[in-house]
C-alpha cells in the first residue's frame, strides 16, 4: 500500500508519517517513509523549488512508490502534493493507494510557522510558497481529511487509523 498524506508546509505530514510508520513497524518491517525533502536529498538536492522542479520532485515520488507498490514493500509518503494529476497518476496506477489530506487553515500554519517560511515569505527573502504565492489544489477524492487544528495529540490520533489500512491490506 502506498499512503499519501498531503498538506501545506507545517500541516503535520511528516509529525503523522512518522508515528504511523512507527506503528506498522511493530508489527512488520515492511515499511518506507518517503519525504518530499528526503527525495530531493537522494537525488543530490538536483532541483530548486519553481513549478517545473516541484512536478519533477512529484514525479520522482510517484515513480518510487510504484516501484515499491510493485515489489509488495508499503511506503508512507509525505509530500507537498501540489499536482492533480499526480494524484490521478497514483489511483490510476498504483494496487493500493490510500490519500490522507492535512487540512490545516493557513492562518494556524502562519502561527505554527515550524521552518520559518512563512515568516521569510511574508519578509520577501522566499517566494514559491504553496499556499501564499503558489496556489494549493484541495484534494477532491482524498479517502481520509484530518482537520489539523487542534493539538499535536489530536493529529496523532488518526496515526492508528491509518496504521490499520495498512496492516490490513497485506494480511
Amino acid at each position: 500500500m502506498v499512503v499519501w498524506i498531503i498538506g501545506l508546509s507545517g500541516a503535520g505530514k511528516t509529525t503523522l508519517a512518522n508515528e504511523v510508520v512507527a506503528q506498522v513497524r511493530r508489527v512488520q518491517r515492511n515499511i518506507i517513509l518517503i519525504d518530499g525533502d528526503m527525495v530531493r536529498e537522494v537525488f543530490g538536492n538536483d532541483l530548486g523549488h519553481t513549478m517545473e522542479d516541484r512536478r519533477t520532485n512529484a514525479r520522482r515520488i510517484c515513480q518510487l512508490g510504484k516501484l515499491l507498490d510493485d515489489q509488495g514493500i508499503n511506503a508512507v509518503c509525505a509530500i507537498l502534493s501540489l499536482f492533480t494529476e499526480s494524484r490521478s497518476w497514483n489511483r490510476e496506477h498504483l494496487k493500493n493507494y490510500y490519500e490522507v489530506f492535512i487540512d490545516t487553515p493557513i492562518q494556524y500554519l502562519v502561527q505554527r510557522d515550524s521552518k520559518g517560511i512563512y515568516r521569510r515569505f511574508n519578509s520577501g527573502e522566499i517566494r514559491d510558497v504553496a499556499g501564499m504565492d503558489i496556489e494549493f489544489p484541495r484534494p477532491d477524492s482524498a479517502d481520509l481529511i484530518i482537520n489539523n487544528i487542534d493539538s499535536k495529540e489530536a493529529l496523532l490520533s488518526f496515526a492508528n487509523v491509518i496504521a490499520e489500512k495498512i496492516t490490513e491490506s497485506t494480511q
